[in-house]
């Protein structure tokens, strides 16, 4: 082709300012949620996908009732030691120093939860109700322990038994002391409002506190009596009832949820009540924190019959599908909800 065939377009600085540009209208999502988005920029954004994080060894219930007994009997020990006589005489310690161990562990029980929850203002009413609970049974079931002791030794006398070397007598004591730990476990089921809850904690307690009992005398022979073997004696009384109560409760439970992330990841809650609440208040039955995006009352766990069913309030996924109303649960689903993720879990039945 000729240069002078060629068509020249020439665009001039006026000629683009007269065009106008047509107004793209992007099309408004119909549900805004929050996390990320992979898909097209107009669709709803999906859950993001949490990984299961490391459990954390403190949140398991026989470590954290542990600690609460150990340290409820330890204090209570430390308060009335000092006031304790060995041998003929007695001052208020001799009076004091059993029921203010069994009290004392018994509001370590029921606050032990609260606290690992971060729930300190739950931890505080439950301390309320637990302290008068506890110095009340604590008295009864001395004075119940006392008896069966005292039996347990005239069967002992009328075997031949001649000494507390011998172990038919640790074995008449671990009986009486099985009384004090069903004394921490029905405090721990009252204050969690629950009646299974107090049968789980009086079956533990008792078998906790019969192996602490068990064990006092070898450990007064070892340590030569006195001070340092109470002190070790109590301290594994409270340690050994709280280990106890949380294994029988968690091998005896029906249906929980397990958290597999968030700040509680490795906590599990035995669902023994018919309704359960989630929520970011601390009255809420299990509570979330750290989470500005969980409602105060997010979601609702209601039992009936035989199914779990879920209400939510709140954003909550399950298997990555949000939930608009309410779904019933199976054994292994998968909630999330906000930063946390749980799994459902129900015992098999034969």
């Amino acid at each position: 082709m000729s240069e002078e065939t060629k068509d020249v377009l020439r665009i001039s600085l006026d000629d683009l300012q007269s065009v106008a540009t047509p107004q793209i209208v992007a099309p408004t999502p119909a549900t805004q949620t929050s996390g990320k988005s992979y898909g097209s920029i107009y669709e709803p954004a999906e859950p993001q996908t949490l990984a299961q994080e490391k459990a954390n060894f403190f949140l398991k219930a026989w470590v954290y009732l542990g600690l609460a007994g150990f340290v409820g009997a330890m204090l209570g020990w430390s308060i009335a030691e000092p006031a304790f006589v060995d041998g003929p005489g007695s001052r208020w310690g001799n009076t004091w120093l059993i029921p203010l161990i069994v009290t004392l562990m018994c509001v370590g029980f029921a606050v032990a939860e609260s606290i690992v929850e971060r729930s300190f203002r739950k931890a505080a009413i439950r301390i309320g109700i637990a302290l008068p609970l506890g110095v009340a049974l604590s008295f009864v079931f001395d004075f119940i322990a006392n008896i069966i002791y005292n039996i347990g030794l005239g069967v002992c006398a009328q075997a031949g038994v001649q000494t507390f070397h011998n172990p038919a007598v640790w074995i008449a004591r671990a009986l009486a002391w099985a009384v004090f730990g069903v004394a921490g476990g029905v405090v721990y089921g009252i204050i969690g409002r629950s009646g299974k809850k107090t049968g789980y904690g009086a079956l533990g307690g008792a078998i906790g506190a019969a192996l602490g009992g068990l064990i006092f005398d070898p450990i007064a022979f070892a340590t030569h009596g006195g001070a340092a073997s109470r002190a070790v004696g109590f301290g594994l009384l409270g340690m050994a009832t709280g280990i106890s109560m949380g294994l029988v409760e968690s091998a005896l439970k029906d249906r929980w949820l397990y958290v597999t992330a968030g700040p509680l990841a490795g906590k599990q809650f035995i669902l023994y009540k018919p309704q359960t609440s989630m929520g970011s208040i601390q009255t809420c039955d299990i509570y979330l924190f750290k989470d500005a995006e969980i409602l105060p009352q997010h979601a609702t766990l209601l039992q009936k019959g035989d199914r779990m069913h879920l209400i939510a309030q709140g954003t909550v996924y399950l298997a990555g599908q949000r939930i608009h109303s309410s779904r019933v649960l199976e054994s292994g689903s998968i909630l999330q909800v906000g930063r946390y993720a749980f799994r459902y879990q129900e015992r098999l039945r034969s």
